[in-house]
């Protein structure tokens, strides 16, 4: 028997909301990780956002013990993913270090879209999928439609899918089991030269960076040394060990297990998600295939409130890309703001948490400016750039034409929402290349739309026409030709760049007012009137107007000669002319976090 057949690699994947975290809840108290006492729910989920909010945003790995009805011990290592098409890249990273996937659908609900996604990236990694029907407490559970749906939908035999209640409990027993049979041991030898991937890290500020890994081949343990072989850096292992909820340390990590490893590292640029993690002195031949390179879809640039903090986020910036290898980032700098980054997201609800994250880990006071996608601009010159910062668009007369990124959405929804879903879809520009009816109940609906009609409010107005029932899926397909213009905001005659934005000729004028409306309603009054106005080059097309406060000139002149009155109005309007002539209008934060909010809020 091989040293790796009592180990199973697996996950969980599924949509979002159909359970995963709950099922890791029961699995972990199934297995007496945690006692009763001390055990909450969506005990993996480690980070206050991701308990407010439902979600999991961070995979997390654990190593479970467990004794089978045959006698003998395992070691099950699985790692909880997160659902939201934002986090599909830690989904992939994830499976890339597994054998076998748990695909949990909600009986409730049935198969929806990042179901579909999930199990094409299992399926891509060759991985054993044990589709798993949950929620069978429910009184909406239709177990019987779920299971059609897994082998009409999915192509999967549905007849050995498992039926749980995460919930309750019920099944769990049954599910270990399955695992244990139907998941294959990992392959690899601890004989040969250590060959390890990096699917994670994270900072600890005593310890250094600590590398989440998987080894393939041979075994790593403390007092070896090690060489990453992305940039060449060695170091010796200080500690390796499991996690169990907290770090256990272990004497070694042998070839099939998943575990983490400390080396004092304290330069955060040479750890990189993806990386082999070889022996110094006898290296593997080459390095494992890493993870496919992760393209930005959403810009925004970020800004601290005190200039005087910049190195501060730029530190923090650094240390959250460690444990979030998806955020992308370089420097950038505005009149308005100064020096700051220009950061790229996988969709805006990442950009959400990332800002969230750098407030509360970090302790971060910072400006976002408005999310915008890359376009691509044809000069007359015959070159092409890419711009994803309103800043650095060129002048009109310079432009031939521009190109804006577009996705292909997939809408999986019960009929009763289809009108009012496909006026949705229409509305943001989208174009139905096809329509599928999966039972008498679901209907799929693809569309082609750009890709920044779908920023701002998209997802949230589908789920509220759709009461939560409809999911959406989307990939880029490529570039399209668009009438592209930047919009500039004016604050007393003066252009303001953090937020100016670019944006599609025929949204243009809604959007502009907008902005006015809601700088209007948060820029605090001053001695002057203050005009705001959107412009389109020289062009002004909406503007809104701060009244000034006005002291009482006339309030000592009782009765009396109305010329004498006339007089001190006249003086009064002098000084403000010149006020306005010298003065500058502070824009509050909450002035930057209006215009960032969806249209409709």
């Amino acid at each position: 028997m091989s040293e790796t057949a009592h180990i199973r690699n697996f996950c969980i994947i599924a949509h979002i909301d159909h359970g995963k975290s709950t099922l890791a809840d029961r699995l972990i108290q199934k297995a007496k990780l945690v006692d009763d006492r001390n055990f909450q729910n969506q005990i993996l989920d480690n980070m206050d956002i991701e308990r407010e909010r439902g979600i999991t945003i961070k995979s997390q790995a654990v190593t479970i013990p467990y004794t089978s009805k045959n006698g003998q011990n395992y070691e099950l290592n699985f790692v909880d993913t997160p659902g939201h098409v934002d986090f599909t890249y830690e989904v992939s990273r994830a499976i890339s270090s597994c054998e076998g996937a748990l695909l949990l659908v909600d009986a409730t609900q049935g198969v929806q879209a990042q179901t579909l996604s999930n199990m094409y990236l299992a399926l891509e990694h060759n991985l054993e999928i044990i589709p798993v029907i949950n929620k069978i407490d429910m009184a909406a559970a239709d177990v019987a439609s779920t299971k059609h749906q897994i082998e009409h939908d999915l192509g999967l035999d549905s007849e050995h899918a498992l039926l749980v209640s995460a919930k309750q409990g019920i099944g769990i027993d049954e599910l270990f089991e399955a695992i244990v049979e139907r998941i294959p041991a990992p392959k690899g030898s601890s004989d040969r030269p250590l060959q390890a991937l990096i699917f994670d890290c994270h900072y600890d500020p005593y310890r250094g960076v600590i590398v989440h890994l998987r080894v393939f081949e041979g075994s790593i343990k403390s007092g070896m040394k090690i060489r990453f072989m992305n940039n060449n850096s060695e170091y010796e292992v200080e500690a390796v060990g499991v996690f169990k909820l907290a770090l256990v340390e272990q004497p070694e990590l042998k070839a099939g297990s998943v575990g983490y490893l400390i080396a004092g590292i304290k330069t955060v640029s040479d750890v990189r998600v993806g990386d082999t993690v070889t022996d110094a002195e006898h290296p593997c031949d080459k390095p494992l295939p890493g993870f496919k390179e992760v393209k930005p879809v959403v810009f925004s640039s970020i800004y601290p409130v005190d200039s005087n903090d910049y190195e501060e986020l730029k530190d923090s910036l650094e240390k959250l890309k460690l444990n979030d290898a998806s955020l992308i980032y370089e420097k950038d700098s505005s009149a308005a703001l100064g020096f700051g980054f220009r950061c790229g997201f996988l969709g805006l609800l990442h950009l959400e948490v990332v800002q969230e994250r750098l407030e509360r880990e970090f302790d971060q006071s910072i400006i976002f400016t408005a999310p915008s996608v890359k376009y691509k601009i044809h000069l007359r010159n015959g070159e092409e750039i890419y711009v994803d910062n309103p800043t650095e668009y060129p002048d009109e007369g310079k432009i031939e034409s521009a190109e804006e990124p577009y996705i292909r959405a997939s809408i999986i929804t019960p009929t009763t929402y289809l009108g009012a879903i496909m006026n949705l879809c229409t509305e943001k520009r989208g174009v139905q290349t096809n329509m599928t009816y999966l039972d008498e109940k679901r209907v799929e609906l693809v569309y082609e739309m750009p890709l920044a009609e779908v920023l701002f409010d998209f997802y949230d107005k589908l789920k509220s026409i759709s009461r939560g029932y409809a999911s959406f899926d989307y990939d880029i397909t490529g570039y399209k030709p668009t009438e592209l213009v930047k919009l500039d905001i004016l604050l007393n005659g003066k252009v303001v760049d953090a937020l100016s934005q670019l944006v599609y000729k025929g949204n243009a004028y809604e959007r502009a007012r907008t902005i006015c409306e809601r700088l209007r309603d948060e820029i605090p009054r001053q001695q002057f009137k203050i005009p705001i106005q959107g412009a389109i080059g020289s062009q002004i097309i909406a503007r809104e107007t701060v009244n000034a406060l006005r002291k009482d000139v006339l309030a000592k002149c009782y009765g009396g000669d109305i010329t004498r009155k006339r007089k001190l109005l006249e003086k009064q309007k002098e000084g403000k002319k010149r006020m306005k002539m010298v003065g500058d209008v502070e824009l509050p934060q909450n002035a930057f976090l209006a215009v960032l909010k969806s249209k409709d809020e």
